[in-house]
């Protein structure tokens, strides 16, 4: 795998992780809608965690939601799985780093690289899946209400954080596949290693070397003998 799809992966998961945190505190989760209404001059809109309420001069009162238990069970499991998955895009930013292959943190080899981008990719998989399944449930819920004939309660539309949160879930699984994909290839070799040639001493001497080589001491000794005693001494 090229490493420019690895590093397109880890860019693409965080941009859906900076996305998925500016969705869960936006205040745009729905708005209410002014179908079938003949006052249109109040407009109330909400998200996870408080209600908001404006006028035609642009001035708004906000109420935090008094109590989690009161609330719908929609909406306590819509902020547990973003909490999750913007804890989970986290972990998987920290380890993506440690993963890469154009990084050098810690002295990690490639095949332990590869696992650790395996990893990441997985728990950005997993965040982008939590961040999915909480928005299209709660976009659910709206529309339900909407269509609803008999619903008493005030009708909702789709605000503009639902479609920040499912491009972001969409950026979260994207990025994670990229990274995922790491560990179906086989590590490439280090180029560092690959330069790196095993020295070899030359075990065939050439011809003449032994002839260009001084005489030694010795040499000269036995030579200085054969010319004192002559060469009938030694028969």
């Amino acid at each position: 795998m090229s490493v420019a799809v690895e590093t397109f992966g880890f860019f693409t998961a965080a941009v859906g992780l900076l996305m998925l945190g500016v969705t869960l505190p936006h205040s745009y989760w729905r708005v209410s809608t002014v179908h079938g209404n003949v006052i249109t001059t109040n407009t109330i809109f909400e998200n996870l965690w408080h209600s908001c309420a404006t006028d035609s001069l642009g001035v708004y009162n906000c109420w935090e939601f008094p109590s989690m238990l009161a609330l719908s069970g929609y909406i306590q499991a819509c902020r547990a799985l973003m909490i999750t998955a913007i804890l989970l895009g986290f972990l998987g930013l920290f380890l993506g780093m440690v993963g890469l292959r154009c990084t050098n943190i810690g002295g990690v080899v490639l095949s332990r690289k590869a696992k650790l981008a395996a990893t990441a990719g997985a728990l950005h998989i997993l965040a982008g899946c939590c961040g999915m399944v909480a928005i299209t449930w709660y976009a659910f819920n709206i529309t339900r209400d909407f269509f609803d004939p008999l619903y008493p309660g005030t009708k909702y539309e789709l605000g503009p954080a639902l479609y920040l949160g499912w491009s972001a879930s969409l950026l979260a699984i994207l990025g994670g596949v990229c990274l995922c994909s790491h560990c179906c290839c086989a590590p490439d070799e280090d180029p560092a290693a690959s330069t790196r040639l095993p020295y070899k001493t030359s075990a065939v001497r050439s011809a003449g070397l032994p002839a260009r080589l001084p005489p030694t001491a010795s040499d000269e000794e036995g030579d200085s003998s054969f010319g004192k005693y002559g060469k009938n001494a030694y028969v």
